[in-house]
């Protein structure tokens, strides 16, 4: 499965600082394991997943152990 990875570092204009998250980008929405498989693999405080619906996207956010209602930095 081709999927788009980014990591983008929050609250900074430097490269190689600030608070690092994940950005998953995905055409339709994934198994819940699956993206806590990612998550752990990363291995970043947070990572996004962001897929499209009817209505816009949905995002969803998982640390490497739990999925998070909220995540102060990842887009």
């Amino acid at each position: 499965m081709g999927i788009t990875l980014l990591q983008v570092n929050a609250f900074t204009e430097k490269h190689f600082s600030g608070n690092p998250a994940a950005v998953c980008v995905l055409k339709e929405p994934a198994d819940e394991s699956w993206m806590q498989k990612v998550a752990k693999e990363i291995n970043l405080s947070e990572t996004a997943f962001l897929y499209p619906q009817a209505d816009g996207f949905n995002l969803r956010w998982f640390t490497p152990t739990v999925e998070v209602d909220l995540c102060g930095h990842a887009p």
